[in-house]
């Protein structure tokens, strides 16, 4: 399986997954010129692309889709929620593109099996993705206020880990934002801080050298490194070295991540 996290952030999010059968986009939150652009940058065509999927409805990832979708005839895969609640900005897609993908459900599109699970944030039916195949597996875990244990189960085993790691708690307190926004944002269906992602990496990671990228970092009320030395201090406290037993990435809103492949891991 490969993997390249075109976009993080509340300006856009895009994640590519790659099958030997099987090119998806999950959520596609940038223009289309963008999205097109990133894939591009990474070697991959977006004609060869197979499907979307979304996680939610905010425009920080749907932005693209109507574009994507019409413009390369994508089936479109999301919960009946969700569909129900995408912005007009996104416009038509046609009857036979739109597909219901349940929330705690299995979806199998050639050789990528993707399970759904419910996420906690301020969206109609907010879900995520953790993604088999052949003996791989990739888990998504963004947009979300806070883990629980059914979270935790779905991403234990995977072998790399998109995980959110949005904002400093003192930053974002003494930051500039209104305060209803920064109670959302604090709230059980706003995004994780730095150090409520690092403690509930605690209860995931296994420390077999799984890849873990720091994602939708805010460009306000965060820092890349501080994100990093927050995770890095909490899981090495724990016992967990990083740069061995764990390897912390990065993400950015404005470029994407190297097209990664996961090896598939010997017993």
């Amino acid at each position: 399986m490969k993997y390249s996290i075109l976009a993080s952030g509340s300006s856009g999010n895009a994640l590519y997954v790659e099958t030997e059968q099987t090119r998806i986009l999950v959520d596609t939150g940038l223009s289309g010129k963008q999205l097109e652009q990133r894939m591009m940058a990474i070697g991959v065509d977006p004609t060869d692309l197979s499907a979307l999927l979304v996680t939610h409805e905010h425009m920080d990832h749907v932005k693209g889709l109507g574009v994507f979708a019409r413009r390369y005839k994508l089936p479109v895969y999301m919960n009946e929620a969700t569909w129900e609640n995408l912005p007009s900005t996104v416009g038509q897609i046609s009857l036979e593109q739109q597909h219901v993908f349940k929330t705690q459900s299995v979806l199998e599109l050639e050789d990528l099996i993707v399970e759904s699970f419910p996420i906690s944030h301020d969206a109609a039916e907010p879900m995520s993705f953790c993604f088999h195949s052949r003996g791989t597996s990739l888990g998504l875990v963004t947009d979300t206020g806070y883990i629980n244990q059914g979270i935790v189960e779905k991403v234990r085993e995977a072998d790399a880990l998109i995980f959110e790691s949005n904002h400093d708690v003192e930053m974002l307190r003494m930051g500039a934002y209104p305060w209803n926004v920064k109670r959302r944002i604090l709230s059980d269906v706003g995004h994780l801080s730095n150090e409520d992602a690092a403690e509930a990496l605690l209860h995931i990671l296994r420390g077999e050298g799984e890849d873990v990228y720091l994602a939708h970092l805010s460009q306000d009320n965060n820092l890349a490194e501080l994100a990093h030395l927050t995770a890095k201090g909490i899981l090495e406290e724990e016992g967990l070295k990083v740069g061995k037993d764990i390897h912390l990435r990065e993400t950015w809103p404005d470029r994407p991540t190297p097209l990664r492949t996961i090896e598939k891991r010997q017993p």
